[in-house]
Formats: C-alpha cells, structure tokens, sequence
C-alpha cells in the first residue's frame, strides 16, 4: 500500500532501515523503476537479503547493506523508512533513531515509519494499542505510539512537516519531511 499510496515521484533513493530481506525495497522497487534503494540490516542478514534481491532480477537498483542503526549511520537517501522498527524500543532510543533518519536525509527528503499508529485520541486502533501493551510486556520499556507522538518528537529532531497515511488494517506511514 505505500508504494501505491506515497508520492514516490520527486525521490531517486530510497534507505530501508531495518530492512531484513528487502521486501519493501523489492515491493517499492517493483511499482516505481526509477528509484535506487539500499536495504539495511545486521550482516548477517546481507547475503539473505541479496539472495532475494538476486531471485526478484533487481541487483542493479537494491543494495543489501550490513550495520547497525544504534552504532552505524544510517545510509543516505531522499526517503528513509522503518518498518515496525521504532516501537521495538523505548523513548530515548526511538529519538536516537530518529535524529539518525534526519541525518541520513537531504533538504526536502521524507523520513516513512510503517507501524500500527494509535489514533491521537487513543480511542479507535484498538489493535495499535494491544500492540503496545505486548511490547511492553516483551521488551519491558517498547511502545507503539500516536501520531501527535511522532510529530512531536520529529519535530524535536528538526523535521517540519508531518503527515499520516492510512494503508491496510491498522496499519499506517507517518511520515516527517526534512526542511
């Protein structure tokens, strides 16, 4: 669905954090040709992640790259996305990896999170909040998050325009926009 839903066109690259077998990167890839796009992971990952790479024919636009986004920088790009990555940790750790897409961006570059994101009002992603809870309960100080949530804190890293598309189920791009 994001693929079909974001804006794509005024982007060349594209840095999928987290990106474990380059799905999005493959999914994205596929629906807009143009675009290069860097899938990152810990090494060990890599040769999984380019092995599927390798199977979807597109060597030549994704690049499977091995780091750590708490160690490493993250690889630069115009759009910078995480899937499911930030409600993994606690707040301290979300802004770390926040300010790091900041960095990674360009002037005008978007920063994508693909999560569950709880309705400001905390009333209606009954599964976003469930969500929330079981990351608490796994990981003891993870949480997901509203959209006011990620304003906020984007906004604190220096990004100054905010968006939220709704893709399938509870599921959802916020979306920050690198002045």
């Amino acid at each position: 669905m994001l693929a079909e839903k974001f804006d794509f066109t005024r982007y060349a690259t594209v840095s999928d954090v987290g990106g474990a077998l380059a799905l999005l990167s493959r999914i994205v890839g596929a629906r807009h040709p143009y675009l290069s796009s860097t899938s990152f992971d810990l090494p060990p990952v890599v040769p999984l992640a380019q092995k599927r790479i390798s199977e979807a024919g597109m060597q030549e636009r994704i690049q499977a790259v091995g780091g750590d986004f708490f160690k490493d920088d993250l690889p630069k790009a115009d759009v910078v996305t995480m899937g499911n990555i930030l409600h993994d940790w606690n707040l301290e750790k979300k802004k770390v990896l926040i300010a790091k897409a900041y960095a990674a961006l360009p002037s005008g570059g978007a920063f994508i999170v693909i999560e569950n994101i709880i309705d400001d009002a905390r009333r209606e992603n009954v599964f976003g909040l469930l969500m929330s809870l079981n990351m608490l309960i796994e990981f003891g100080d993870a949480f997901d998050y509203t959209g006011a949530d990620f304003r906020a804190w984007c906004g604190e890293a220096g990004f100054a325009r905010f968006e939220i598309i709704r893709l399938a189920g509870p599921t959802s791009a916020a979306i920050a926009y690198k002045p």
